[in-house]
């Protein structure tokens, strides 16, 4: 379990970096840029990349290929991993460098599916239409990425892929601000700095993979371990298209909504993904390499102490973060982004979605951490059953609640769906057999329930209402929203000491054995 706390404060951490400055991009980005046409534009160009790095590579691809590489290792050795990567290597490189071609030449056909409402103004469809072909090649390189990671993090080396995103953000920042203003449309400078982030993320990627002895080289030849991959990757890719497809629906409808809509859902999505990313998804990969292990030794008590101990960091870490995004969604909203072309609308608009979108954290976390469960024991069925329920949840949700509640409706449906997703995985494992909550949480649960109420109800007594957030100047917003943070933390840690928490105690409870 100290490995699980250690790793994940690596990963943690190193995310936090990559966060900090996503959010000096996205303030860079919100002040030269708003809500306004050309910013939708970008965020559909750079979303489509993504949609289908996160379907091949960091989705299906990653959860059948870190079991896999897990038991190769655990059960054939060195030499067989470095003919698995080789051999896999030249197979997914393949065929992303077809989609992505497909993605290019065919900017305008993947822009009608995914943002049909832009097709009403030609202006925007062009400008978006030309960003993706510029943006699509990042899938490739990302999705490299995504496969060196993959390797690294069953090596449990977590840092570097942790890190890789600070350099997206690095780049970004620096073509907003030092290459926009040469061109003759200044927003295509940032669809230009997507590609040039891909090819550094790659490069800084090579010297480690170099170190492992596990650069990859393209081998005609197959290997066991390919056929067993395709085989759980049929499944995954379809759970993970499901999970997409949420996605692809908010985007779409979103793009029927009035101009604004695609950069506030993106603003507040993006302040909710900075503890889902640094916790959440943190925890998720170190979760799912170590699960993986235990399956393929059939350690079946180690597999249920570590996915209970993932759980109580989830309950003791998760529920503060989404309460603290509730309350503090529009200061947050103001103290990042209301400046320049960012308006007073602007705020209250991507305020509304990120308390939305806070609704749902904790279901968010959930299905990152119970789903590495069902992979690592190489069962990829029962997760694309779920998702499917999950996806047509929220498809019904978004239709029911777009009509009264615009884009902040899209972002509740998201929220809701996922608790659908998150309590049927915990169904499932607890009627297999899996996972059985192990001794201490009345108590776990009674001490976090204190200490949050506490806390929750000194931030509404004591913080500054919406309207001062807007008069304050930025230093004064940033050094006020910086203390309410702060002082929420030292409060929450010292209300659980108070009422008897301790983190060895947690530790003692998730390893029995050694008590």
């Amino acid at each position: 379990m100290r490995r699980i706390l250690k790793a994940t404060a690596t990963v943690g951490g190193m995310t936090m970096i990559s966060r900090v400055l996503g959010f000096v991009r996205d303030m860079v980005i919100a002040r030269l840029f708003g809500a306004t046409a050309g910013a939708d534009a970008f965020f559909v160009a750079f979303k489509i990349p993504n949609f289908f790095r996160r379907l091949f590579a960091e989705g299906a691809f990653s959860q059948a290929f870190v079991p896999v590489l897990a038991d190769t290792r655990e059960n054939r050795g060195q030499a067989a991993v470095k003919a698995l990567v080789d051999a896999l290597f030249l197979r997914l490189g393949g065929v992303l460098l077809l989609l992505t071609a497909f993605g290019v030449f065919g900017s305008g056909l993947w822009m009608l599916v995914f943002a049909p409402g832009f097709a009403d103004d030609p202006e925007k469809f062009a400008l978006a239409s030309d960003m993706l072909s510029i943006t699509f090649p990042y899938l490739l390189l990302i999705s490299l990425v995504a496969f060196s990671s993959a390797i690294m993090n069953t090596y449990n080396q977590f840092a570097v892929p942790a890190f890789t995103p600070v350099w997206l953000n690095a780049v970004l920042i620096g073509f907003a601000i030092w290459v926009s203003p040469y061109l003759e449309v200044p927003v295509m400078a940032l669809a230009w700095g997507v590609l040039a982030a891909g090819v550094v993320q790659l490069l800084f990627h090579l010297p480690f993979l170099i170190r492992l002895g596990l650069l990859p080289r393209p081998r005609l030849k197959s290997d066991p371990g390919v056929s067993e991959v395709k085989r759980l990757m049929l499944p995954a890719l379809f759970g993970v298209s499901v999970a997409q497809i949420n996605l692809l629906v908010d985007t779409i409808l979103a793009s029927f909504l009035v101009t604004g809509s695609v950069s506030w859902l993106y603003y507040s999505d993006r302040l909710m993904e900075f503890p889902l990313g640094v916790f959440g998804v943190a925890l998720a990969t170190v979760v799912l390499p170590g699960l993986s292990k235990k399956a393929a030794n059939a350690d079946w008590t180690g597999f249920q102490q570590d996915l209970d101990f993932a759980l109580r960091l989830v309950f003791l870490i998760g529920v503060p973060a989404m309460l603290g995004l509730l309350l503090l969604a529009e200061p947050m909203v103001t103290t990042l982004f209301y400046y320049g072309a960012f308006t007073q609308q602007d705020v209250n608009m991507a305020g509304a979605s990120l308390m939305a979108y806070s609704l749902g954290l904790v279901g968010f976390i959930l299905v990152k951490v119970l789903a590495p469960a069902f992979y690592a024991r190489k069962n990829m069925k029962t997760p694309v059953k779920v998702a499917v329920v999950a996806l047509l949840t929220n498809v019904v949700l978004n239709l029911a609640l777009i009509g009264p509640l615009a884009h902040v409706g899209l972002a509740l449906a998201t929220s809701l769906s996922a608790f659908v997703n998150a309590g049927l995985l915990g169904w499932f494992l607890w009627r297999s057999g899996f996972y059985r909550p192990l001794p201490g949480w009345g108590r776990l649960l009674a001490q976090g329930a204190l200490a949050n109420t506490v806390w929750v109800v000194a931030v509404v007594i004591w913080s500054p209402d919406d309207q001062a957030w807007l008069i304050f100047s930025g230093w004064e917003r940033v050094g006020t929203l910086l203390a309410i943070v702060l002082a929420v933390l030292a409060a929450y840690a010292l209300l659980l000491t108070l009422s008897g928490f301790r983190w060895r105690h947690l530790v003692r409870v998730a390893e029995p054995e050694k008590r």
